[in-house]
This record gives structure tokens, C-alpha cells and sequence, in this order.
């Protein structure tokens, strides 16, 4: 017992050796406190670009852009990567997405959600619309017209792809040829970079055919020899690429970012850097009716428009 308060006294004589009779006492009041009050940071816009391409590719894509849009709106901007087409969908539907650009068939499906369109672009052909191109391997001689693709493999994009699947659905749908004519349709698997493995699945003879929206080719042109795909058919136009904000989002600061957006002129040398590098020529007002036509496609082709919905 002795040896335990021997050690205590020794751990405690250097504290009591700072405190000597020498120095002065300090009084603390207590009755006079101030709470510190912490800085909040402004909330982040949650900005989502629907998985088409590698969240690389997305990320570079879009990057100016949301640069651009920081300056020019003093709103902080967050760009987030769903891995897969539903994912995006659920997370507008959810709120964890404020401002979404995706393709007609996803927006259609989130606005039956409370989500509504304020812009949409025009494409790099300089026209507000865009096709699906049917595509197969150049040297496949079995495959010179649409009606040769039954009893072929066809890879698609995603269920919820425009391009990529929807578009050329309606095409082979208006040619006769029906989703049970084909040996087996699959969709090009894992997150992101979906039509860039499309594309290689054709190069590789992985399926006959594949679909993709147009402009898609491009991306893979260091890549493979686009020499050996042949573009088969393509679909009819339909609007191009929308951009919406969730419900209950503030509709003054929807009202700043689509400003910010119309304002952009590709004729200016700084604008056509940041249109160009996103994929773009331009941005112009949307509402809800501008896609008609794809809520009109998808009752044609008997596709669930619902979120959590079998496409």
C-alpha cells in the first residue's frame, strides 16, 4: 500500500511543483462565456450525368462545364457518378440528385417522379434530336439489312437507354421484327462505360449486332480500328438529351442555372471549348411536352415508364 502512494506522490510533485506561492492566482469568470458559432458552408448542387460513358469520361466531359456554372450562378456544384442507369433514377427520385442531364427515356420515367425538364441541348450535329445507330462488324456478310438481324445476338446499352436500346427497339419494331426474333438480347454489363462495351462487343464478335446512340462511335476512335464496324441502321430522330431538377427542388435556383446555360454561345471562342468538350453545341429551354414523342414511343413498345418499373 505504501509503494502504490509512494508512486502517486512522486507522478503527482512535478504538477504540484508548477503551481508555486509565487505566482499569482487567475480568476475565471464563468458567467461570461460566448458560444462559438461554427461557419457553415453552403450546401452543394448535386449535379448527375446518367452513366452513358466511363465516370472518367463523364467526369471529363462535364468538368468545364460545372466550372463554368460555379462562376457564373456562385451556387457550389457536386458531380456525382451513379453506377447504372436505375441507380440515377432512383437517387432524382430520392433527392440525393438535384440537377440531372440524362437521355428522353430516363427523364420520362423520373417525371413521373415530380421531376421536371428546363433545358435541353443541341447535339453535335447542331439539331435538338438524336438517333440510335444499329452497328455490327464490317466483314459480316450474313448481316446486310435489318430483316438478316432475326435469330441474331444483339447487345444493347441498358433497358433504360434511348440510343442505346429504345430507339433501335422501335426501329426493328416498325421493320416487323420483335424482341422474341432475336437468339438473345443482352446488355452490356457493370457500371458505366456501357456504350463504349457495346461497341467492343461488336468489334470483338462477342454479338452479331449492337446498338448505340449516335456520336458514340467516336469515343472508341484511338482505341479500335472503327474500320471494321458498319453502321447497319439507323432510327428516327427523337429529342435529344434533357435536363431536369428533382422534385422540390428551389425553382429560383433551377431559374440561375438555366440562365447560366442559355447564355453560353457557341460562336464565342471560351463557350465553344466548354459545349464542345461536354459533348454539346449549344443549350435551349425544355418543358415536360418536348418529349411526347418518347412517352409516345415507349406505350408503342409496351415499356413501364414507372420508377422501379421492368423496361
Amino acid at each position: 500500500m505504501r509503494r502504490r502512494e509512494f508512486l502517486l506522490t512522486g507522478l503527482l510533485l512535478p504538477f504540484f511543483a508548477g503551481c508555486g506561492r509565487d505566482e499569482d492566482a487567475v480568476r475565471v469568470d464563468l458567467s461570461k462565456r460566448q458560444e462559438p458559432t461554427m461557419r457553415q458552408q453552403p450546401k452543394a448542387v448535386s449535379y448527375a450525368y446518367l452513366p452513358q460513358y466511363a465516370h472518367t469520361v463523364s467526369y471529363e466531359r462535364h468538368r468545364l462545364l460545372l466550372d463554368y456554372l460555379s462562376r457564373a450562378t456562385g451556387l457550389t456544384l457536386r458531380q456525382v457518378f451513379p453506377d447504372t442507369f436505375e441507380e440515377h433514377v432512383r437517387m432524382v427520385e430520392r433527392g440525393e440528385i438535384d440537377i440531372s442531364f440524362s437521355n428522353p427515356f430516363a427523364y420520362i420515367r423520373m417525371a413521373a417522379s415530380g421531376a421536371r425538364a428546363f433545358a435541353r441541348i443541341i447535339e453535335p450535329s447542331g439539331k435538338p434530336d438524336f438517333k440510335s445507330q444499329i452497328i455490327c462488324r464490317r466483314d459480316n456478310t450474313a448481316l446486310a439489312s435489318l430483316a438478316d438481324c432475326r435469330g441474331k445476338r444483339w447487345m444493347a446499352v441498358d433497358q433504360s437507354s434511348a440510343g442505346g436500346y429504345i430507339y433501335a427497339l422501335g426501329e426493328f419494331y416498325d421493320n416487323g421484327i420483335r424482341r422474341s426474333d432475336f437468339a438473345e438480347i443482352t446488355f452490356a454489363p457493370g457500371p458505366g462505360g456501357k456504350q463504349e462495351k457495346v461497341v467492343l462487343a461488336v468489334f470483338a464478335g462477342i454479338c452479331d449486332v449492337g446498338s448505340v446512340r449516335d456520336g458514340a462511335l467516336d469515343i472508341l476512335r484511338d482505341r479500335i480500328d472503327l474500320g471494321q464496324i458498319r453502321v447497319l441502321a439507323e432510327s428516327k430522330a427523337y429529342p435529344g438529351w434533357v435536363y431536369c431538377a428533382r422534385q422540390g427542388f428551389p425553382p429560383e435556383t433551377t431559374a440561375r442555372i438555366a440562365q447560366a446555360f442559355f447564355s453560353l454561345n457557341f460562336e464565342r471562342p471560351d463557350d465553344a471549348v466548354i459545349l464542345t468538350t461536354a459533348g454539346m453545341r449549344g443549350i435551349i429551354p425544355a418543358v415536360d411536352a418536348d418529349y411526347a414523342s418518347v412517352r409516345r414511343l415507349a406505350d408503342k413498345l409496351g415499356l413501364d415508364t414507372t420508377v422501379g418499373g421492368d423496361e
